[in-house]
């Protein structure tokens, strides 16, 4: 039966007895902050995985056999944008877009034909590059290789057209200007349910923080070292979140019943650039963080296409997700880092 519950923060939430989520790309570093979240707000988590196991569905057994009851569907899964090993070709970009696109297809149609659809489904898009993406650059570059392959958390790509004026929420136009903001409109289109049985939600995440994963742990050797600084000219705004509060986003999309539509999952300080980001971390280390990865290089690694995710950014803000009541744990970057770093 259902019932609506506050938290210790005063959200109000709503729970089910025995509530049930199902997670696509849940073994990662959000994935696995997502899990935890929810299992200790009492949910039961049911993960989508290449590998069985308990309390684990296969993407062929889902497609093939279709959705187990759940409460909630969230996809996490997606092919890593920015593998510096990886040439930016047709076929590699083939892979990005179908790795996206089949895991998001496969969780919809299994939605769609389930006799009791689930209330909520939820996909995790972005506003801009990756997070464990970017810095992994920073960290391959000066000497020391990041993981290559499939990530473990979300591939992001950009929606919003990369800017040095415009400020995008969550009504922005975006998704119709290059590869990366067609493939995010693409994979939102998607994921489009018919009808209005379940609530679906898109949250467009920024670079993600957190001690555990992500940019930090590409960037925690260099920047330690005193080899940190900002990629190119450093005045591209950087659009970032703390692993936590995406993973309560995350769970706030699941849970309340009055969310629905796209959500910005970035920090409410949106003005931050990739110099001020670089110096902050820099601060929170007690180190020194000013010497740049210059442009050229980055456009050398990753091409002119790619780099552009990594050379210009968006100030976006998270107005709609303000408004369904989420308050974030960490809307500040130089609390969200220093707890990163302790």
């Amino acid at each position: 039966m259902g019932r609506l519950k506050q938290n210790r923060r005063g959200e109000r939430r709503f729970l089910r007895e025995g509530t049930k989520p199902c997670t696509g790309g849940g073994t990662g570093f959000i994935g696995t902050a997502l899990t935890q979240l929810l299992k200790a707000r009492g949910h039961e988590v049911m993960l989508v995985s290449r590998k069985p196991g308990p309390d684990r569905i296969t993407w062929d057994e889902l497609d093939t056999s279709g959705l187990p009851h759940c409460d909630a569907a969230v996809n996490l899964a997606g092919e890593n944008i920015l593998n510096p090993i990886r040439r930016w070709n047709e076929s590699f970009q083939k892979e990005v877009l179908n790795s996206r696109l089949e895991t998001t297809q496969i969780l919809a149609r299994a939605i769609n034909k389930a006799p009791q659809p689930p209330q909520a489904w939820v996909l995790v898009t972005g506003v801009g590059a990756k997070e464990g993406e970017t810095k992994k650059n920073i960290a391959w570059s000066r000497g020391r290789t990041g993981d290559s392959g499939q990530t473990s958390a979300v591939p992001l790509a950009a929606y919003y057209q990369p800017s040095l004026t415009a400020e995008y929420d969550e009504d922005s136009p975006g998704g119709d200007f290059d590869f990366f903001s067609n493939l995010v409109t693409k994979w939102e289109a998607a994921a489009r349910l018919p009808g209005e049985s379940t609530r679906q939600v898109v949250v467009r995440s920024g670079v993600v923080l957190g001690r555990e994963g992500g940019a930090i742990r590409h960037m925690l050797l260099p920047f330690r070292l005193g080899l940190g600084g900002p990629i190119g000219p450093g005045h591209q705004f950087f659009p970032w979140i703390h692993i936590r509060d995406l993973a309560g986003i995350l769970a706030h999309a699941v849970e309340a019943s009055h969310v629905q539509g796209v959500l910005n999952g970035v920090a409410p300080a949106s003005a931050t650039t990739n110099a001020e980001f670089a110096k902050a971390f820099g601060a929170a280390l007690g180190r020194p963080a000013f010497i740049p990865l210059p442009s050229m290089v980055v456009q050398a690694v990753f091409g002119r296409e790619r780099a552009i995710m990594l050379l210009e950014g968006q100030k976006v803000v998270p107005r709609r997700t303000l408004a369904t009541g989420y308050q974030y744990s960490f809307p500040e970057l130089g609390a969200a880092l220093k707890e990163v770093v302790a």
